[in-house]
This record gives C-alpha cells, structure tokens and sequence, in this order.
C-alpha cells in the first residue's frame, strides 16, 4: 500500500469531512478511495464502449398501454443474453415499475437500456453503469 499526502484549503476539507460524515465513512482515506474508484470506473464506462459492465436499469410504464407490457417481456427475451434478472411491482392501477439487472458490453448495455425507455408508454427511466 503507498501512502499519498494531499493539501486542500480549509474549506474544501471542511466540506470534504461533511461529506464522509453524511456518507459514513470511518476515515479520509476510505472516502477518498471511494471517490476516486467511482471516477476511474466512470471513465472506463466513457472510454471503452466494448468493456464489461454490470447495469441497473429501472423504469416506470402505463401497464394499460397498448401491448407494452408484451413488447418490454419480448425485448427481453430477445437480449437474454443482457439480461441476468428482472423485478416487476404494481405501483398503481396504472402504473408498474420494473427493475432489469443487465450484463454485457458498455455499449451493449446502452443500446438495450435506450430502446427500452424509448418505448410510448415508459414514463421515467434510469440506467446504472458499473465496471467490472
């Protein structure tokens, strides 16, 4: 393990302790760890499309909108090979919200997650990118 010193300005550590406390860090060290995995990770997802990743896709559907619940079923079965598992719960009479865990390529990930909440009825979607 290497050692690194940084220098920060009073208000910038100040904030940064605010930070790790709200979070729940133990110490500077492992918050900042946190931080800087998370950038890595992040460029990584950016830079190499074709680079394995984990995602959370989750989305909220009108269930009375005309055959959508059979075309997301359908398109998920058309990329089984993305996708490792699905939740589905009722929200309302109208309303379901469905949670995908996908698996694949960066690019592959985006792709599926795009034309899912691209569908006429989805009203509100949100895809999650880890590296792996």
């Amino acid at each position: 393990m290497q050692r690194l010193t940084i220098s920060m300005d009073d208000e910038l550590a100040l904030d940064f302790d605010e930070l790790m406390r709200r979070k729940g860090y133990a110490n500077r060290s492992e918050a900042f760890r946190d931080m800087l995995r998370r950038e890595l990770g992040e460029m990584t997802l950016e830079q190499d499309k074709e680079g394995p990743c984990v995602a959370i896709l989750s989305y909220i559907y009108d269930h009375h909108e005309r055959q959508l619940s059979s075309r997301l079923a359908e398109m998920q079965h058309d990329h089984h090979g993305l996708t490792v598992s699905t939740m589905h719960a009722h929200l309302s009479h109208d309303e379901c919200v469905e949670t995908l865990i996908l698996r694949g390529t960066t690019a592959q990930v985006e792709v599926f997650a795009e034309s899912v909440m691209a569908q006429t009825g989805v009203r509100h979607g949100r895809l999650n990118l880890i590296p792996c």
